[in-house]
């Protein structure tokens, strides 16, 4: 049995869960989120829910495990969130949010325009800081490897947009020099 997928997963009591057509739902005080259960996966709502699969085929095998993280992930986004943060290294390197777009200054001739995706909140907390949060685990990861891969940070200088807890290695120059 699939280690990750036989575990129980703690209801907050400020979550609230239902099933209805094969579809989860769960609403909690950050906002609402639903997705469909695979057909030959049972989950038990209670105290605790209990995903289990009906029978031991690859693609079911495949498939319990992960209906837990992403039912477990629903749950910790709409209780607690979830967050990126983005750091912009370089010399005249910024970012502004004006209204729903996030504007990047990043040494290319024009400026670049990204339009902030729904059910993401951006904010820069000063011009080098980038703070990505969301309910939605997937789409506040997304969002933020899309503006990651905007300018990728470079081994020579550093230089481009990185994630916080991201190490960029530096490469020495030319060692050719007599």
């Amino acid at each position: 049995m699939s280690r990750i997928g036989r575990l129980p997963i703690d209801m907050p009591k400020t979550v609230k869960a239902s099933i209805k057509d094969g579809v989860i739902t769960v609403e909690g005080p950050k906002g609402k989120l639903s997705q469909a259960i695979s057909p030959a996966i049972n989950v038990e709502l209670g105290d605790k829910i209990v995903v289990t699969r009906e029978n031991d085929e690859k693609a079911v095998r495949a498939a319990h495990g992960l209906m837990r993280q992403l039912i477990n992930n629903m749950i910790i986004g709409v209780s607690e969130g979830y967050q990126k943060v983005l750091l912009i290294v370089g010399v005249g390197y910024k970012a502004e949010v004006k209204q729903n777009i996030l504007v990047l200054t990043l040494g290319f001739a024009n400026d670049i325009e990204y339009v902030i995706p729904e059910g993401v909140k951006i904010a820069c907390e000063n011009p080098t800081k980038i703070i990505i949060t969301g309910i939605d685990k997937q789409l506040v990861g997304q969002t933020a490897a899309e503006i990651r891969s905007l300018k990728k940070p470079e081994p020579y200088k550093g230089k481009g947009i990185k994630y916080e807890t991201e190490h960029v290695r530096s490469k020495s120059g030319k060692s050719g020099k007599k």
